[in-house]
């Protein structure tokens, strides 16, 4: 080996000799063990670090990718996706068609359809995203997308005219279903629907989480029933109540990015326009069930629906954002007065 040149240079410009190595008394015995040692556990540790990194990217990558098709018996095919149907009542019986919320899915009904279908064909529809419906990694999220694919299924099942119910994110829905559809929507009631976005009140921790870059994507992967429960409390106010089993299992059924595709795709359809000045354009009657008690969206934007003509607001007590849930005789009650004057009478059906 070719011995280094002296440095030319010190910091007074004058040429300097290199230093002369270190007696083998003067050197500490220990060096030549402990540092290499400390090396090697810094590479250890920095490898670690980078795998579970590469580990998490990978995993959320993995997620955001994943889709599901369509399950179940009562489905119809669509483009861009199957999507999954529940009828009740008389086929001949005029024609409610309820669509869920956010996350939700035909289950959110259950306790407000064995009433409801005394009089009334009652058809759910599971959006894209959700419940049995498919669950693409792509297109199709976007509100006014998801209000013509539901006009579509109606119309494979032979529906003229229905009055059309939305919860939450699905009274965006069917509002979009009016815009594009007034032939088929003779009226639309809209249960805990906020108006504009800055109506909405705050995310859960849970929620929030859920929302994070990776950190969404590991939570997403190994969420159980605890974290669904908790993601899913905010929907819910009357003291005592179980959210149950049922909707958990169909949150673990729905994919990451069907989650936060519909998540954006409900920001952007309100930003575009608040509710009240399409609902005013469109110019079907209109019914608005608020739960008073709402931990998603302030109860007192329930008044902006009154510039809307002819609309009518009412607030209901001891419940918050799923009344339908929460107390579904209470929440029947205006549903049914509002229908039966509004019906659109025997309708022309097929299977």
């Amino acid at each position: 080996m070719s011995k280094p040149p002296a440095r030319m240079e010190s910091d007074s410009g004058l040429m300097t000799l290199p230093r002369k190595p270190a007696r083998s008394d003067d050197v500490d015995p220990r060096a030549d063990v402990s540092r290499p040692g400390r090396r090697r556990r810094r590479r250890l540790i920095a490898s670690a670090v980078l795998l579970s990194v590469a580990g998490l990217l990978a995993n959320a990558a993995a997620v955001g990718r994943q889709s599901a098709e369509a399950t179940g018996t009562s489905i119809l095919p669509l483009d861009g996706g199957n999507v999954h149907v529940r009828q009740d009542g008389p086929r001949d019986a005029p024609a409610l068609v309820l669509i869920h919320g956010f996350g939700g899915s035909t289950r959110w009904w259950d306790p407000l359809v064995p009433t409801l279908a005394r009089s009334h064909r009652v058809i759910r529809i599971d959006l894209l995203g959700h419940g049995r419906s498919a669950k693409p990694a792509g297109r199709g999220y976007e509100i006014p997308e998801q209000g013509r694919r539901v006009g579509a299924a109606l119309d494979r099942l032979g529906v003229k005219h229905a009055i059309v119910v939305g919860h939450s994110t699905g009274g965006s829905v069917a509002t979009a279903l009016a815009e594009q559809r007034r032939d088929l929507v003779t009226a639309l009631a809209l249960v805990n629907t906020g108006p504009r976005l800055d109506a909405f009140v705050a995310q859960g921790l849970g929620g929030r989480l859920m929302s994070a870059p990776v950190v969404g994507h590991l939570l997403w992967r190994f969420r159980t029933d605890s974290l669904i429960r908790q993601v899913m409390s905010t929907g819910f106010s009357r003291p005592g109540y179980e959210i149950p089993q049922q909707l958990v299992d169909d949150a673990h059924g729905t994919t990451y990015y069907a989650y936060t595709a519909t998540s954006q795709a409900a920001d952007d359809y309100l930003m575009q326009r608040p509710l009240p000045e399409r609902l005013t354009a469109v110019g079907r009657p209109l019914l608005v069930i608020f739960g008073k008690e709402d931990r998603r969206w302030r109860s007192s934007s329930a008044d902006d629906y009154r510039a809307v003509p002819g609309a009518r607001v009412e607030l209901l007590p001891g419940v918050g954002h799923s009344p339908m849930l929460e107390d579904p005789a209470l929440t029947a009650a205006p549903l049914l007065t509002f229908t039966a004057t509004h019906s659109p009478g025997t309708d022309s059906t097929k299977e």
